[in-house]
């Protein structure tokens, strides 16, 4: 693992890389508010092309659509497949931004999909804390990406998402949990 100041990868990292995936990050934050004022979850995701062309973005829609596999990474993967007309998106050499790290469930569609970067804002812990999600179990997952072929870099404007999350929960607005 690799680290500069907050930020973590499972390669060395990139300055270009991550001055790009800090700029897209701070306006997906920004744009998450409104999609929370909308309904959606506080969650965000985009994918763009090795030339920095918007493929697709999509939110949390778990609460929306009464699906609790209706993430904003599994619903934006959806559309970029679409996009594409291929389940198999590794061919495009696409980056994946979202405003939180992915939970285990997430993780599984990214590497399935052909995905080669991902670039997440709120680590899990934090995530965890604020609103009491479960992430699910993660061992590892970094170095199992890098052994799959994917960059990851991570905790990109971490306290921006963090204010977007505690605002959605001060807000009142729902939190899935299944009861355990």
């Amino acid at each position: 693992m690799f680290k500069l100041n907050n930020i973590i990868s499972n390669e060395q990292i990139n300055q270009s890389k991550l001055s790009s995936a800090t700029d897209i990050l701070k306006n997906m934050q920004s744009e998450l508010v409104s999609y929370i004022s909308e309904g959606f979850g506080p969650f965000l995701a985009a994918i763009y092309d090795e030339n920095g062309n918007l493929v697709a973005k999509s939110a949390n829609t778990v609460v929306k659509d009464q699906c609790s596999n209706h993430h904003a990474e599994i619903n934006v993967i959806k559309k970029a497949e679409e996009h594409f007309g291929s389940y198999d998106l590794s061919k495009y050499n696409l980056s994946l931004y979202i405003t939180s790290e992915p939970c285990m469930m997430c993780l599984g569609a990214i590497m399935w999909s052909g995905i080669r970067n991902v670039y997440y804002s709120v680590p899990s812990e934090d995530v965890e804390r604020i609103t009491g999600y479960d992430e699910g179990f993660k061992q590892n997952w970094f170095d199992e990406f890098a052994k799959r072929g994917i960059t990851v870099y991570g905790n990109i404007e971490s306290e921006l998402g963090q204010k977007v999350l505690k605002d959605y929960v001060l807000g009142g607005n729902v939190i899935y949990r299944p009861q355990r």
